[in-house]
């Protein structure tokens, strides 16, 4: 175990370890096309990367599975994994790639994690938490922070999450993000530890109360910027999930109600911020509907939304389709 006397203290970001709302890290759904389609309805709200694993990174093709446009930031690299030493290397090497900050996976039950010894299960290894901790900030300039559960099967108490917390916290970490549900890591799938266990909230802002100086997060059931501003009385910050990519347009009015900048944009107007990065992504030979994709449910709640869905499902496979399948899409909404 490394000793935290020893410790570098980890650094502040305005963009990160201060930021008020995040879109949390989602496989499948938070890739950079995706990022960057949700930087065009908000510019402040920190985003993350899918979670990637410390041996992607290492040996897989960095470009691929890291790169990002630079309008995406501010930017968190979520990483997986339980070796110190690779997950040092892998805060340098998001830091060298412009990452404003790298953030640990202490949350996800999947088997596939949990076989690889990393995600919830490690919510029961607090040491081993802080060794990576420390080990990440010892390699890097950019925060350091983790994301976890509540509380994992039988390790569920309040004194429990307290223990983690200190612990990791005593490493060097500032910042945690609290998914306010507990996870079963036998039993149940990813989808139902999402939905079944209840939602603790009380806990987290207790977390709070407790340790006053750390930045505390809430994640869980937050559909809209009302829940935020009424969390944000208990809690630093709020992490939305599904919320984000299933009705997306609710973060238009985040700068404004949340950062106090810019004005909304409309609808329309962020199809039309798409279009130059569509075009440049075709022309790469990126098949269309991996962008789109994410785009879907823009119009959502709104007249012409199923006619939207549908032809840019319809047309977005189509080979060689660019912005005009786009386009006319949105003419279908009026």
């Amino acid at each position: 175990m490394i000793l935290t006397n020893n410790l570098k203290l980890n650094p502040q970001s305005h963009t990160t370890q201060t930021n008020p709302l995040s879109v949390a890290p989602m496989m499948d759904r938070t890739d950079r096309h995706c990022r960057y389609f949700m930087r065009q309805i908000t510019r402040c709200t920190l985003l993350y990367t899918e979670m990637v694993t410390s041996a992607a990174i290492l040996h897989g093709d960095k470009e691929r599975l890291l790169g990002f446009s630079p309008e995406e930031k501010p930017l968190s690299l979520q990483v997986g994994g339980d070796n110190p030493k690779d997950l040092a290397e892998c805060a340098r090497i998001a830091e060298g790639m412009g990452y404003n900050e790298i953030n640990l996976n202490v949350g996800c039950p999947s088997d596939r994690v949990q076989n690889g010894n990393f995600g919830a299960c490690l919510m029961a290894q607090p040491y081993k938490v802080a060794d990576c901790i420390a080990a990440m900030i010892q390699a890097t300039n950019i925060p350091v922070t983790v994301k976890h559960r509540i509380g994992i099967d039988d390790l569920d108490s309040y004194e429990d999450m307290t223990n983690f917390v200190r612990i990791v916290s005593d490493a060097g970490c500032q910042r945690f993000t609290v998914h306010a549900r507990k996870a079963w890591l036998q039993g149940l799938s990813p989808k139902e530890n999402r939905d079944i266990p209840p939602l603790r909230y009380g806990d987290v802002h207790k977390l709070k109360q407790e340790f006053p100086h750390l930045f505390i997060e809430i994640n869980g059931g937050f559909t809209n910027l009302q829940q935020v501003k009424e969390q944000l009385q208990f809690v630093d910050a709020v992490m939305i999930g599904r919320a984000a990519y299933d009705n997306p347009y609710i973060f238009a009015i985040a700068d404004g109600e949340i950062y106090g900048k810019d004005t909304a944009p409309t609808r329309h107007q962020v199809v039309e911020a798409m279009l130059p990065y569509i075009d440049y992504w075709a022309k790469k030979g990126l098949k269309l509907n991996k962008i789109t994709r994410h785009m879907l449910q823009l119009f959502n709640g709104q007249p012409g939304s199923r006619a939207w869905k549908r032809y840019l499902t319809e047309n977005s496979v189509i080979p060689g389709a660019g912005v005009e399948v786009v386009q006319q899409a949105l003419a279908q909404v009026g």
